[in-house]
């Protein structure tokens, strides 16, 4: 078991039964496709009794199927990540929209999701380096300095976003920074009541970013689109000039979910 699951063990809210079961599965992968039931007791570390316990449950349930001793996945174990895989295809959803966006700005235009304490880029279209660290896809940065951070943590419950702050230990990562937990979650009922959020040198200096929330079906905050631009002339003017066409990007990508 993993050393989060071994964190996890003594907790009345772990099922240790389920990640038992997740572990046999994750036993079998592209270099071991079939095993033996003494080859999946070792590499998941049980029993023999508890591995043909799990792997007969997982038979019965159509996720494993047995040869003679050997035992296999079968295709019906995509369907345990399907939602995951579903839920990827928004940044092939959102580039089109992204490209049509950083046209009509002239400036580099990025999605990201937030994964703990972090955003994480999930498409981007860059215009020109804005950055003395590279952006890619899977380029992480903490949310409480981000635009889009501060779009998503808004969209959480107040006390979760109170959690995610405190955990991420905000330091000034410039003079600009905003470090303190009640000054973020002020700046952050802001972001809520005005749909949007600005961010200018807090994550480096001259960097200016403009970002607004990307909804699904249901309305929940799945992700967020941003412009982000060297930092001259008046934010004020630059926010008044880009804002509309990025709200108009984020409502098309919100009608395109829609659809999904």
């Amino acid at each position: 078991m993993s050393d989060a699951g071994e964190g996890q063990a003594g907790s009345g809210d772990f099922v240790q039964s389920l990640a038992r079961g997740l572990e046999v599965i994750r036993t079998f992968d592209a270099e071991h496709p079939a095993l033996t039931l003494s080859d999946v007791a070792r590499r998941a570390d049980l029993t023999r009794a508890a591995a043909r316990r799990f792997l007969r449950t997982l038979e019965t349930l159509g996720y494993v199927r047995a040869d003679g001793r050997v035992f296999s996945l079968t295709p019906r174990v995509l369907e345990l990540g399907f939602s995951y895989l579903s839920a990827l295809s928004l940044p092939a959803l959102a580039q089109p929209h992204l490209e049509r966006l950083s046209r009509e700005v002239d400036e580099s235009v990025s999605s990201a999701v937030l994964d703990g304490a972090d955003i994480v880029y999930v498409a981007r279209v860059p215009t020109r380096r804005i950055m003395s660290v590279g952006i890619t896809i899977g380029t992480r940065f903490p949310a409480y300095a981000t635009s889009m951070g501060r779009v998503l943590l808004a969209a959480q419950p107040e006390g979760r976003a109170r959690e995610i702050i405190a955990a991420s230990h905000p330091e000034p990562l410039t003079s600009r920074t905003r470090t303190d937990v009640e000054a973020i979650l002020a700046e952050l009922a802001s972001v809520r009541a005005q749909g949007w959020a600005l961010v200018d040198g807090e994550l480096e200096e001259g960097l200016r970013s403009l970002a607004a929330p990307i909804r699904d079906r249901e309305g929940a905050v799945v992700a967020a689109l941003n412009i982000s631009a060297t930092a001259r002339g008046d934010g004020d003017a630059w926010r008044e000039q880009c804002l509309p066409a990025l709200l108009a990007a984020a409502a098309d990508i919100d009608a395109d979910l829609r659809l999904i």
